[in-house]
């Protein structure tokens, strides 16, 4: 059956290419569109990591839910025995304290209202590789009383590298504090929300503003962000029963999870509409060349075979088309893949972003064998309707499709 299944495919030349060409660009399309999904979601995340976040985050027990109204309630008394601690895993590239508050930046005209962060300026530039400095440069630990500003910050106060300014701001204990700083550079993370409001000063300079030699959060940044989960769950448990909460990347960025389940669904109904084109094309291809061999079929069943032969046979030449026709698909389509990669595709930054993005096709394994499965099981379901009405035809009749 196998050979005469091949034979029939061969003999039919221009009906075979056809139905192999559409196949294959139902396959080729699953696998471009499933890996330019796949590599939004790398460098959204990539981006929403190295931006601010970093890959993990932990916090005093209640920080995350309500330590942006009273930041001054949560704060880790012993940063730098707990840095140590955690930097002692291998998986772990560098661990960052941070300290926010929220504050008024005078320009000598007027005020802005602004969330600040006490950072260790060469770490946090290790790890803001997606932050972008506009103007000026990078702030360093060497900027004493050096302030680095947010875009939106800088345009809303009209404010450049060599300006000075004034930071106000409630210390630990509830009194304003205030200390003068110079712009040292402008800074366009990948949220303009972000931008809009937020400075970062040296972490001495911030806890002396504050009267604290505390801090608010540890950020630790990993060697590999598929090590995010097992990292979080290992600290939850060295450090969860001591009052201390962690979160990832994920969890600190919710419009991530909220964008993947969006673009996920829309792959799900692109997944959906080509499995249909797929199936309608191979069915329409197949039925056309069944009933054109109608009285070729009526011929073997007047031989003695049976009808049910009939039936095995047509599914054998469309098993064999779709298994080769996929094949070919995912063969140009992962050449495509690293063509347009290599090439890259410009893409607009996302709604509420500020930075636009170079676009590749990445190469996934899972959407490789699930585009070869839809390629095969559309062929192979097209062509079921087909072989039942030819299988029940009775001899007769299809031997009358021959005059």
């Amino acid at each position: 059956m196998f050979s005469l299944a091949l034979r029939n495919l061969l003999r039919q030349k221009s009906r075979t290419v056809i139905t192999v060409l559409a196949i294959s660009s139902g396959v080729i399309a699953l696998i471009l569109t499933g890996g330019f999904v796949q590599d939004i979601f790398t460098q959204l995340g990539e981006a929403s990591i190295h931006s601010r976040s970093g890959h993990l985050q932990l916090f005093r027990q209640g920080f995350y839910e309500a330590g942006s109204r009273s930041p001054e309630k949560y704060l880790i008394d012993n940063p730098d025995t707990l840095s140590r601690k955690i930097q002692s895993h291998p998986e772990v590239a560098d661990v960052l304290a941070r300290i926010q508050f929220a504050g008024l930046l005078n320009n000598g005209r007027t005020d802005w209202p602004i969330v600040g962060e006490g950072v260790e300026p060469d770490k946090e530039a290790r790890l803001g590789s997606y932050l972008k400095i506009t103007a000026g440069r990078q702030l360093k630990n060497t900027d004493g009383l050096g302030i680095l500003l947010g875009e939106g910050v800088a345009q809303s106060l009209k404010l450049k590298p060599g300006d000075h300014v004034t930071l106000v701001a409630n210390a630990a204990e509830g009194a304003l504090n205030s200390l003068d700083f110079e712009v040292v550079g402008v800074f366009q993370s990948f949220s303009k929300d972000f931008d809009a409001r937020a400075v970062r000063i040296a972490l001495p300079a911030a806890q002396e503003l504050l009267f604290t030699p505390k801090v608010n959060a540890l950020v630790v940044s990993l060697h590999n962000t598929r090590d995010t989960d097992a990292m979080a769950a290992l600290l939850k448990q060295q450090l969860g029963k001591s009052g201390y909460e962690v979160k990832t990347w994920v969890e600190l960025n919710d419009f991530y999870e909220k964008t993947v389940k969006l673009y996920q669904q829309q792959f799900g109904v692109l997944q959906f509409i080509i499995l249909v084109m797929v199936l309608l094309s191979v069915a329409n291809n197949i039925n056309m060349s069944v009933f054109e061999r109608l009285g070729e079929f009526g011929t073997m069943m007047a031989l003695g075979n049976r009808s049910n032969y009939v039936f095995r046979l047509i599914l054998m030449e469309s098993c064999l088309l779709g298994l080769v026709s996929a094949l070919l698909g995912v063969i140009m389509g992962v050449g495509l893949a690293a063509a347009i990669s290599a090439i890259g595709i410009p893409m607009p930054p996302p709604p509420n972003a500020n930075l636009g993005y170079t676009g590749h096709i990445t190469i996934i394994p899972a959407v490789l064998i699930m585009a070869y499965g839809v390629g095969v099981a559309a062929t192979v379901l097209g062509a079921l309707l087909p072989a039942v009405r030819v299988s029940k035809t009775p001899v007769l009749d299809a031997l009358r499709a021959n005059v």
